[in-house]
């Protein structure tokens, strides 16, 4: 079958290049690893990985954690360990 169908799509271009650097590194050229997804996609008939929507509790831990509720700022690793008192 002739490849011949285009794909358009505008993206953050830090993401780009980080996606073909990888792609790259797996000796894929950016309409291979496309073509890759598309075709997991349709084997998977659905997303090739989980994406949920977080649970109501899960959702207010991330609305506090963006609005800087609650967290432990520390200094160094150590620090990280005293704070959580970990043994």
């Amino acid at each position: 079958m002739s490849k011949s169908a285009v794909v358009r799509a505008r993206i953050e271009p830090e993401i780009k290049a980080h996606a073909e650097a990888i792609f790259r590194k797996l000796g894929l050229s950016t309409t291979e690893a496309i073509t890759l997804f598309y075709k997991q996609v349709g084997l998977c008939n659905g997303l090739p990985f989980p994406v949920r929507i977080p649970n109501d509790e899960t959702a207010k831990v991330l609305d506090d954690i963006d609005a800087g509720i609650g967290l432990v700022k520390c200094e160094s690793v150590e620090d990280m360990f005293k704070k959580l008192d970990v043994r």
